[in-house]
């Protein structure tokens, strides 16, 4: 299969430079897409160049815009772990306070007794 151990060393260098220029090229995409100041045109011209001329609009698109490439990252980064924060504020539930007033609120109205009243609140101070 191998003719010599040179074939073998040049086969390793092209998958692992194919490999990184797909790395590189689904980095670029996503910028582009994460990218909300330019057009939608802009964007198929660069897809277009990314598929006919690969390397060439690659090495472009990262001279011309890699600088901003780290900031919309870092943007997008930044609005997932605020849309995370939110979410688990939102499902995580209500304080121990809230839970106390509910419960207090349904021993006022007549719903439970004193016992389970009681049992409610330490359920809630407990956790």
């Amino acid at each position: 299969m191998w003719d010599s151990f040179w074939d073998f060393i040049w086969y390793t260098i092209v998958v692992f430079a194919f490999v990184a220029y797909l790395v590189i090229l689904f980095h670029v995409i996503g910028d582009l897409f994460r990218d909300n100041t330019t057009s939608g045109w802009v964007k198929a011209a660069w897809i277009l160049f990314l598929v006919f001329i690969p390397y060439i609009a690659l090495f472009v698109y990262l001279i011309a815009r890699g600088g901003g490439m780290a900031e919309r990252s870092v943007e997008a980064h930044e609005a997932a772990r605020k849309q995370a924060d939110e979410y688990i504020r939102r499902t995580a539930g209500t304080s121990a306070a809230d839970q106390i007033s509910t419960a207090k609120g349904l021993l006022d109205d007549g719903v439970i007794d004193r016992a389970e009243f009681e049992q409610l609140k330490s359920a809630a101070m407990s956790a």
